[in-house]
């Protein structure tokens, strides 16, 4: 059997680790033949692809980044795009099926084209780990590393200065990242989509900080939705699936608390340094897990399936358990984390 691989929308470490994985099992346990397209659908639609010989994975777990490029292209846009076309594509470059990685956009792309007839598997990539379905994805524990050592920088710079510093980090509408290195760091607030804190609050517990002596940080994800607004802070548009560019949330917190304190604040928007660099060890052993499992459900004929992580077990789920709703912080993580805000 030959099988495509693609990496689609926002890349994120641990994507070369699922490309070998998925192409190590493959030819050593069924003598499967790889393709890699390049740039995610895009290359689907395209019809480019490249051969992934063993030799060509060797040693790409460690990479960051992505060996096949990415982008945020929908498969259904265009006079090539669509099922028919891309079956088309698929039957004249011999491609009996597909593995498709990438977070909500791609899976839920992957999930159309499946009900269309394409014989897909998907293997869930987001640095938010807002995916349904999966108890982690790989990507979010490299991305809390980087936001955790970045935010340690940040919290001594303010210490030095007497300032509050705000640092912005990715998740769009779910608040895992922030969270997670919000607590390692030792944040005095964490400000999350799933939970809505006025400025009084916000601006309290950065006195209470400044009061005890110390210089107050602040960790906000760029999805938060400030008490008595409607929708998170966004300025740069749309992206292709038609989703807002979230960002900037952090200049106008500051603001805020300026205002309200008197005490000078700084921002740092991390952005896209969460996504780049090595991918973490946990990281590394999930990506080529999820890549080896996803091989396995081909073998068995899942289509229309995604591997995920169930505790320590990899198991398959329909893209309906995955899609059309976000995994999101749940109330009682947050009320565990507010014990150590102020």
């Amino acid at each position: 059997m030959k099988i495509g691989i693609l990496t689609s929308g926002g890349d994120c470490p641990g994507l070369n680790a699922v490309i070998r994985g998925s192409v190590l099992k493959g030819i050593k346990a069924y003598d499967h033949t790889f393709v890699g397209f390049r740039d995610g659908w895009r290359g689907v639609v395209a019809g480019d692809a490249i051969q992934l010989p063993r030799e060509t994975v060797r040693g790409i777990s460690k990479q960051g980044g992505t060996i096949l490029g990415t982008s945020r292209t929908n498969p259904f846009d265009g006079p090539c795009g669509g099922a028919d076309n891309i079956r088309a594509t698929l039957n004249t470059l011999g491609v009996d099926a597909l593995i498709a990685i990438g977070g909500e956009g791609t899976l839920t792309a992957a999930k159309r084209l499946s009900q269309e007839g394409l014989k897909i598997v998907g293997i869930p990539k987001t640095v938010d780990n807002d995916l349904a379905a999966t108890d982690y994805t790989f990507g979010f524990d490299t991305a809390v590393e980087i936001a955790t050592e970045a935010i340690d920088r940040l919290r001594t710079t303010g210490e030095s200065h007497h300032r509050c510093m705000v640092a912005e980090v990715m998740g769009r509408h779910a608040g895992w990242i922030a969270l997670h290195a919000g607590m390692a760091s030792g944040a005095h607030a964490i400000l999350i989509p799933e939970q809505r804190v006025d400025a009084d609050q916000i601006a309290a517990w950065v006195q209470q900080a400044q009061d005890r002596g110390r210089a107050p940080l602040v960790v906000v994800a760029e999805g938060f939705i400030e008490h008595g607004h409607t929708a998170a802070h966004s300025e740069r548009g749309l992206d292709t699936f038609g989703r807002p560019r979230l960002g900037g949330i952090a200049d106008k917190i500051a603001l805020e608390i300026e205002s309200r304190t008197g005490i000078e604040t700084r921002t740092t928007v991390l952005g896209h340094i969460q996504r780049g660099g090595v991918p973490s060890a946990f990281d590394r052993v999930l990506a080529t897990r999820l890549g080896m499992a996803a091989v396995e459900a081909i073998a068995h004929g899942q289509w229309g399936t995604m591997v995920s992580l169930k505790g320590t077990a990899i198991e398959s789920v329909h893209f309906d358990e995955a899609l059309g709703r976000l995994k999101t912080v749940p109330q009682e993580r947050w009320d565990e984390a507010k014990f150590l805000f102020g």
